[in-house]
C-alpha cells in the first residue's frame, strides 16, 4: 500500500470502530515501497493505529526490502515494531490482541498467508 492509501484505510476503520483498538499489520510490498522512496511517510500514515506491526523480509530476494523498516517506524515509538520473521510477527500480534480489537492487515501480496496464521494463533 502507498502511504496515502494506508492513511485513508486506517482513518476509515477508525471512523467505523471509534475508540476500539486498531492493530495495523503492514508489509511494504509494492515496488515503490520496496525501494523505500516513501518510507518517511509511513509513520504519519499509521498514526491512527494503536499498535503497528511491520514486516520486511531481509536479504536480496524479490520480496526483500532495501531499507530498514524498524528505523522507518521508529518515530511511532513503542507502539510500533518491525519484524523480518513472519512467525515472530504472528505471535506478537496474537499476544497483543485483546477482545474487541480490530486487526488491519495491509499488503500488496500474499503476505505469507498471514491472515490465516493470525487467526490460527488467536484461536490456539
Amino acid at each position: 500500500h502507498h502511504p496515502t492509501a494506508i492513511a485513508t484505510t486506517v482513518a476509515g476503520l477508525r471512523h467505523k470502530v471509534g475508540n476500539a483498538r486498531i492493530l495495523a499489520v503492514l508489509e511494504p510490498r509494492s515496488n515503490t515501497m520496496k525501494l523505500g522512496t516513501m518510507k518517511s511517510a509511513l509513520p504519519g500514515s499509521l498514526e491512527g493505529a494503536d499498535l503497528v506491526f511491520g514486516y520486511g523480509a531481509k536479504g536480496t530476494g524479490k520480496d526483500a526490502l532495501g531499507w530498514d523498516l524498524g528505523a522507518a517506524l521508529a518515530p511511532l515509538g513503542d507502539k510500533a515494531a518491525a519484524f523480518d520473521d513472519l512467525p515472530a510477527l504472528v505471535q506478537a500480534v496474537a499476544a497483543a490482541a485483546k477482545p474487541g480489537d480490530h486487526i488491519l492487515v495491509m499488503s500488496n501480496g500474499g503476505f505469507g498467508g498471514v491472515h490465516g496464521k493470525i487467526l490460527q494463533a488467536l484461536a490456539g
